[in-house]
Formats: C-alpha cells, sequence, structure tokens
C-alpha cells in the first residue's frame, strides 16, 4: 500500500486509537512512516509536558502573529487595528477536528485548495504538520520560560525589623527582612551599616523574646546579606534578630557585644 497520510500518522501520534489493520501492518514494515510516526510523537510529548506546571503567562502578540504568517494562516488584529486580512477572517475561527487544535482566534480559515491540488505531495505536507507541532512547543516554551522567571522571584515578604543600635554602637543602624521561598523554606536578609573594630567579625543571631534561648545564623561578610532560618526554628519564638560583634577568640558563643538589635513584626 501506499505510504500513510501524514495528518492519520499525527493521529497516531496523539495516541487516538484509529489505526486499520493494513496501517498497521504497514508500518511494521515501513521505515519511512516509522520515522515520521516517531518524530511527530516526541512533538506530542513535549507538547503535553507544560500540562502540569499550573497557569501560564500568555504569550506575546509577536509569537502569535510570527506563528500565524509562518504557517500561512492570515492576520491577527493587534492593538486594537486590524490588518489587510481576507474577509472570511470575520467567521468563528475554524477547528480541525482530527486534531481537536483550534486554530489561532483571528486567523482567516484556511483557502480550499483547487480540486487538480487536492492531495499535495507528501513532504510538503509533512513539513507544514511540523511546522504546526513546532509552533505548538515554542509557544509552550515561552509560557514556561515566564513561568520560571516568575518563580525565580517568587520570594514573599512575611516579616520585618528595625534594627536599634545598643550604647556602645550609638550611630549603627540596621535593618532586617524575612522571606518565604517557593519551597516554603525562610531566610533573614539582614542589612547593617557600622563602624568596623579591627579583629573582630559580625555574627548574626536569632532570639526568642525573653533571651532563653538564641542560635547563630551565621557570620556576616559585608553590610548586607542573607542568612537561612534552619528547619527546626520557629519564627514565632525566635522573634530577635540581633548582630553582634566578636572577638577572633575561637569562642562560638555569644559575646554579649550587641551592636544592633530589633523584634519581628510580622506582616
Amino acid at each position: 500500500m501506499p505510504h500513510i497520510d501524514p495528518e492519520r500518522l499525527a493521529l497516531f501520534a496523539m495516541g487516538e486509537p484509529v489505526a486499520t489493520a493494513s496501517e498497521t501492518e504497514h508500518l511494521a514494515d515501513c521505515a519511512a512512516c516509522v520515522d515520521d510516526l516517531a518524530a511527530l510523537r516526541h512533538v506530542a510529548v513535549a507538547g503535553r509536558a507544560s500540562i502540569d506546571i499550573g497557569d501560564l503567562e500568555s504569550p506575546p502578540e509577536a509569537v502569535w502573529a510570527r506563528i500565524s504568517s509562518e504557517l500561512g494562516l492570515g492576520t491577527r488584529v493587534l492593538d486594537g487595528a486590524e490588518e489587510s486580512a481576507p474577509a472570511a477572517a470575520a467567521q468563528p475561527a475554524p477547528v480541525d477536528a482530527r486534531s481537536a487544535l483550534p486554530l489561532d482566534p483571528g486567523s482567516s480559515p484556511v483557502e480550499p485548495q483547487p480540486a487538480h491540488d487536492a492531495a499535495p505531495p507528501r513532504r510538503r505536507l509533512m513539513t507544514r504538520l511540523f511546522a504546526l507541532a513546532a509552533s505548538v512547543v515554542l509557544v509552550a516554551g515561552v509560557s514556561l520560560g515566564v513561568w520560571a522567571i516568575n518563580q525565580g522571584s517568587g520570594l514573599t515578604e512575611v516579616a520585618e525589623a528595625t534594627l536599634d543600635p545598643f550604647p556602645d554602637h550609638p550611630d549603627a543602624v540596621g535593618a532586617a527582612v524575612v522571606e518565604e521561598r517557593p519551597d516554603g523554606t525562610f531566610a533573614v536578609r539582614v542589612k547593617v551599616d557600622a563602624d568596623a573594630a579591627p579583629d573582630t567579625f559580625r555574627e548574626v543571631w536569632l532570639i526568642t523574646a525573653d533571651a532563653s534561648a538564641l542560635v547563630s545564623l551565621g557570620v556576616m561578610d559585608g553590610e548586607e546579606q542573607t542568612f537561612a532560618v534552619p528547619a527546626d526554628v520557629d519564627l514565632r519564638d525566635y522573634v530577635l534578630v540581633d548582630v553582634s560583634q566578636e572577638p577572633v577568640d575561637g569562642d562560638p558563643t555569644h559575646s554579649g557585644d550587641s551592636i544592633v538589635r530589633g523584634e519581628l513584626t510580622f506582616l
């Protein structure tokens, strides 16, 4: 039998159980059809991979316009002004019942082919199908990129504190912000402006309201730094943020020389 129609191969690739016995037998012997089917399945899998990531940002209008232009689907209505397009563009957007993929909402229906060109060459039709499939992947990729950027900056401020100076450091000023990360963990961003004493370093602490317990978040390098909050530390208990001046003596405990300290206010 002749090669399987590319549009039917596209249905097979999407998992539609429509293959006839003769088509199944042909696929067992025809390397060309098997290669085409494998490529279409790869595109289908790539498109489905974006289904479970939640709501995605809509791609820019320019993306749709380029896809429509590349596939010869007509023009879109951009920024309230309609570009030149066949009169049929005002009709409801057609849907390809075989693939269940609607055409671009503002595009023109595909012009009917003359009777003598009803069966285009296999290579030309496959190229068009691959272009359409690639456009689906392109749009998914743009949406995934926007989603990834949003996720990367998805920090939520949940508490803040003004860090007041201690008598030995009257000119010091500071601030702290608690941020919740997308994975549910917390971090404290601390900023301190104070004169540095020789042979000392600064250490950031979380302290309970009654000063009965404290935990070190780490050594502060510079005027601003972010520290991860240990998973077993409840910020509702450890509400004081303290920055101390520590001598280089190898003692891991608090020196008692606090530069600034402040209580967290939850937003």
